[in-house]
């Protein structure tokens, strides 16, 4: 299989992915800002899961260019990856009705670091078959902030698994930042030596 079908098909999962993720929002009973107001959590939960998907693809978009081979690995670790990430608009739309709850956090953050670990072992498959580009655990953001990304995860699990159940989510805002900034960087550093 050549990269170009699987990058196809990974980009049109994660729009069918992405757009789902809309129609899992609740509509707001009345019909007035209160009622919008009211439903808060519910458009937070879907900004963070549309961007963090968004910000998957955006990395997978970029890296892959890289890419003159991949291996059974790659397709077998994409594969998995597009299975945790199909969960997204179901543990999307159960943390957005239970925000505070605990268990609907921790299932969220287990289907986020499942597709996190889905990334990091498709980066090493495509390292071994391509290892002329070096690619860290993600792609080509750094191990540090691939550490610190997982970490932050882990954290917000763990938090949200103890003593405040929305940590996962906050975690995850912030992963959002950390990984969209260094992306930002990358690019910037990219377009000033070329």
């Amino acid at each position: 299989m050549g990269k170009e079908r699987i990058a196809a098909f990974t980009d049109a999962v994660l729009a069918i992915i992405m757009t789902i993720l809309i129609l899992e929002l609740e509509k707001p009973d009345p019909l007035s800002v209160a009622g919008l107001w009211a439903l808060r959590e519910n458009f937070f939960s879907y900004a963070l899961s549309f961007f963090w998907l968004g910000l998957m693809w955006l990395t997978h978009h970029n890296s892959w260019n890289a890419v003159e081979k991949i291996s059974n690995g790659t397709v077998v670790g994409t594969l998995v990856l597009l299975f945790f990430s199909s969960f997204f608009p179901y543990t999307t739309s159960i943390v957005s009705a239970n925000f505070n709850n605990r268990t609907a956090q921790v299932m969220y953050g287990i289907i986020v670091l499942s597709v996190s670990f889905s990334n990091v072992f498709i980066s090493k498959s495509l390292d071994k078959v391509n290892p002329q580009v070096h690619f860290g655990w993600l792609y080509t953001n750094s191990n540090l902030v691939t550490f610190i990304d997982i970490a932050i995860k882990v954290v917000g699990l763990l938090l949200s698994m103890t003593i405040y159940p929305p940590a996962m989510s906050y975690a995850i805002f912030i992963v959002i930042g950390l990984i969209g900034f260094s992306f930002w960087r990358i690019e910037r550093t990219r377009k000033q030596a070329g």
